[in-house]
């Protein structure tokens, strides 16, 4: 009875807060009246979990005033955009079960604490977003316990219900409600006006009251069911059509990306004008495998399909995140190729996004908890995360692995990611520039050129543990004016052979005639 009575009253102080409105209607020529700013072409994005990242008060789990305290650390990293996993208060961990969607998690610290954080972060001009998570709520909110007393509350067909049992279908009270992860995750009904409109006095909220940037969209293609059909279904991309207009008329510089899982450049399209981005999983994959196998066909195969369907890097990269393996871990430890995979990522078309850790080389292997272990900080008790007693015990290398050991050493992997987020803003054409795959005729070698007017950069590496001088780059019909060019290096003094090019192409050409074992190259042509 008391827990029902909690319930209640957290229910009626969120229905008194959050009185429903119909949106404003909307029109695409409403938005063409304000300037629009896509500043997210030029962000590279840093995800971090908060309740890993910096414990400020010592109760073990990180914090907003934690992060305050590391901008500059951030900011010093190159990074000018920050992804926040959940911030909203939930009874798990992870906070992917919403409680209220109005609130922030007392655990974080205030909604005070988290304001202070977003106007630090944007006096280093650094964009905060947050996930939102529009596909369901905790089976704890509110609206669920008041729609589960029965078929007459007022809040029943917010959720999906069914008179019949059936994967994701799971008892609730007079019939069995939808939640595709799990139980503890009821689908909403977005078939339901109210809901809808529900979620758009939310994403005003953040970013108009509170002043967010935007927003990481958990689990997009689940949205809405078609019979059958569980994901990307035309109902889900005509919500996020209007969904689309309703932000941007909020906010015309409001960013949204979308988690579409398992989704390639094709996939990406299908979202436009629904969202500003989405994940390229299928590239990353194919970075991560190329960087693991030692060839280059994986990557290749993806950029191929990338470049034939989105050929303007309009799509978010990355290597692994929270529901992976860490990337280092995948790479068995090996830093060498840990470095491998950062050129690629940051020299590539695309937003990239770093996993918080991933540029010291920090480990972690499923279960999720240990793919979300506190930052490693120094060597320092409890890795510098905090000087309490840790949620989750950190990472055993942190006294080997650590941002400490690496700040000051030139050639620590912590170090290579600030030179390559420093060259991505010194050289706007690593940002935006076109990109042309090279043949190497050798699977050991990948090759791509990055091209923006007169300026052009050739992105060399050896993916192997041996030297190779048997391999030979080949371009056809690339953005590059026609005449001689030589290649100097962006990040140290080497300089390669010079190549002529006619016609946009080049053919057998060797910049360098032995490639070191697991070496990099970013040449300025010239």
């Amino acid at each position: 009875m008391k827990r029902m009575l909690f319930l209640f009253l957290i229910f009626s102080l969120i229905t008194s807060c959050t009185t429903i409105t119909q949106p404003t209607s909307l029109s695409f020529s409403a938005l063409t009246e304000q300037p629009f700013v896509d500043w997210w072409s030029d962000a590279v994005f840093y995800e971090i979990f908060v309740r890993s990242f910096v414990d400020s008060d010592g109760d073990g789990i990180g914090d907003f005033n934690g992060i305050t305290q590391k901008l500059n650390y951030i900011q010093g990293l190159g990074v000018n955009a920050i992804w926040l996993m959940p911030i909203h208060p939930s009874p798990s961990y992870h906070g992917y079960d919403v409680l209220n969607y109005y609130a922030v998690n007392p655990k974080y610290g205030s909604l005070e604490d988290f304001k202070n954080l977003i106007d630090e972060a944007h006096n280093r001009k650094i964009k905060i977003i947050i996930d939102l998570v529009l596909n369901h709520t905790s089976n704890q909110h509110p609206f669920f316990a008041n729609a589960n007393t029965g078929p007459d509350s007022a809040y029943r067909d917010w959720y999906v219900w069914s008179n019949t049992s059936g994967e994701h279908w799971h008892p609730g009270n007079s019939g069995y409600y939808y939640g595709f992860f799990w139980s503890g995750m009821p689908d909403l009904n977005y078939r339901n006006p109210e809901v809808t409109t529900q979620m758009y006095n939310v994403t005003r909220y953040w970013l108009s009251d509170v002043g967010v940037d935007g927003f990481r969209i958990d689990a997009a293609k689940h949205l809405i069911e078609e019979d059958n059909k569980l994901e990307n279904t035309d109902t889900t991309h005509e919500w996020f059509k209007d969904f689309y207009n309703f932000y941007k008329s909020v906010n015309p510089s409001a960013y949204t990306i979308g988690e579409v899982y398992g989704a390639g450049a094709y996939l990406a399209t299908k979202y436009d004008q629904q969202m500003d981005h989405i994940f390229n999983f299928e590239l990353a994959s194919g970075i991560v495998n190329t960087i693991k196998g030692e060839s280059n066909t994986g990557v290749y195969s993806a950029w191929k399909f990338t470049l034939k369907d989105v050929s303007d890097g309009n799509y978010a990269t990355f290597l692994t995140n929270h529901d992976q393996n860490r990337v280092m871990s995948v790479l068995n430890g090996n830093e060498e190729k840990a470095k491998l995979a950062a050129v690629m990522l940051l020299t590539s078309p695309g937003t990239p996004y770093i996993y918080y850790g991933e540029e010291i080389g920090m480990q972690g292997k499923k279960p999720d908890e240990d793919i979300r272990l506190p930052m490693q900080w120094s060597a320092d008790t409890n890795s510098g995360f905090t000087t309490g007693t840790p949620w989750r015990t950190p990472g055993t290398n942190f006294s080997q692995i650590n941002v400490a050991k690496q700040e000051n050493d030139p050639k620590s992997l912590l170090n290579l990611y600030r030179a390559l987020t420093r060259l991505r803003s010194e050289y706007p054409v690593l940002r935006t520039g076109s990109a042309s795959l090279i043949e190497t005729g050798n699977t050991g070698v990948y090759a791509m050129l990055r091209s923006n007017g007169d300026v052009n950069v050739l992105v060399l590496i050896n993916l192997t543990k041996s030297p190779i001088s048997d391999y030979a780059l080949s371009l056809t019909g690339a953005p590059i004016e026609d005449g001689d060019f030589t290649p100097a290096s962006l990040l140290d003094s080497t300089r390669g052979e010079s190549v002529t090019v006619t016609g946009g192409s080049f053919t057998n050409y060797k910049p360098i005639n032995q490639l070191s074992p697991y070496h990099y190259y970013i040449f300025h042509f010239k």
